[in-house]
């Protein structure tokens, strides 16, 4: 299996993904923002048909159009129901969009199939460079935040009176999010960054209550679960995406019986 340069290629993208998107999706189930998550994957569809239809690399639309839309949301709404609200208007707008890019789209059927439900063994040597960066990038400042976030986000009121704003810890962490769910696109496309962000996140906090165990072992699962996806497609033949979701669900199930068993 190792022994094709596409294959090696999909490995190393899951992994830098897989780690990316366990460790943002962690702070993202604990804060209860999975709505917001999935919303951003659907944004980041209008900003990829449109780099494409001004001849650009669609994961540039992805980063760029998932960010402004992860910034508007924190900006638009701090409250939990205020944050819903804004993060359906920003949904509505951005698929409208969509569908209107997708109007002139329909000529690359194949592409626009790529990125709704991704397409790692397309992944070259340039992209991983472009991927290792940015996931880099984004971990180097969730790293940066992740005292006030934590803090926001179990202890707001506390939080605000120790010097954090928690709007803009908020609107940050969106931010970063939304490079999150743009790598995870390039893995599961657009309708499924919830197999990789939310699923093994969710998974490791029914395992543990620690943050730093529970962090490691979201990325853990994110990454394991991508390899078992490469490697059951390739005996199969089966999607790789496919074989993801199907990982994803079958291991947060998994965790909640052994949550339950063992009393966490």
């Amino acid at each position: 299996m190792l022994a094709y340069d596409f294959m090696r290629h999909a490995f190393l993208a899951a992994t830098i993904v897989g780690v990316l998107a366990g460790a943002v999706g962690w702070f993202l189930v604990l804060r209860g923002q999975t709505f917001a998550g999935h919303a951003l994957g659907h944004v980041g569809f209008t900003g990829a048909t449109g780099a494409v239809l001004i001849g650009i690399a669609p994961l540039w639309g992805l980063v760029g159009i998932t960010m402004l839309g992860g910034i508007a949301m924190g900006l638009l709404g701090e409250r939990a129901g205020e944050r819903d609200v804004a993060i359906g208007v920003v949904l509505a707008f951005a698929l409208g969009l969509g569908l209107l890019f997708l109007h002139f789209y329909t000529a690359y059927a194949s592409e626009a199939m790529a990125l709704l439900f991704g397409n790692v063994l397309g992944v070259s040597a340039w992209m991983l460079r472009v991927l290792a960066g940015l996931g880099l990038a984004a971990l180097a400042a969730l790293a940066l935040i992740a005292r006030p976030l934590l803090a926001a986000s179990l202890q707001p009121e506390l939080a605000e009176a120790r010097g954090v704003d928690p709007r803009l810890v908020g609107v940050l962490f969106l931010a970063i999010a939304a490079v999150a769910i743009a790598e995870s696109a390039e893995i599961v496309g657009v309708l499924l960054v919830f197999a990789l962000l939310v699923g093994p996140a969710a998974a490791a906090q029914r395992l543990t209550p620690r943050i730093g165990a529970g962090v490691a072992l979201a990325a853990a699962l994110a990454v394991a679960e991508s390899w078992g996806g490469l490697a059951a497609a390739y005996y199969t033949d089966w999607p790789v995406t496919f074989w993801i979701a199907a990982f994803s669900a079958v291991g947060y199930l998994a965790a909640g019986l052994v949550g339950r068993t063992a009393g966490l």
